[in-house]
């Protein structure tokens, strides 16, 4: 999936609650990347003061939105 039409559904405070829906978004037939900046794994922790972003395409975005809102109420 390249960058181009993406946009972001959720931004996370760390990168395991990110995977956690990107899980659940693959679950149902969608694909998503999660994305958190680590200056190429020499800073481990920058994403702590950015986020880390889950995208998606934008033609599922509103699926995507669906999901995620059904999951957080579980």
């Amino acid at each position: 999936m390249s960058d181009a039409g993406l946009v972001i559904v959720r931004t996370f405070l760390n990168p395991f609650d990110a995977e956690l829906a990107k899980s659940a978004l693959e679950a149902a037939d969608i694909q998503s990347i999660v994305q958190a900046d680590d200056a190429g794994g020499v800073q481990p922790g920058l994403w702590v003061g950015r986020g880390v972003e889950l995208l998606v395409r934008t033609e599922d975005a509103a699926r995507a939105n669906e999901v995620l809102g059904q999951n957080s109420q579980d």
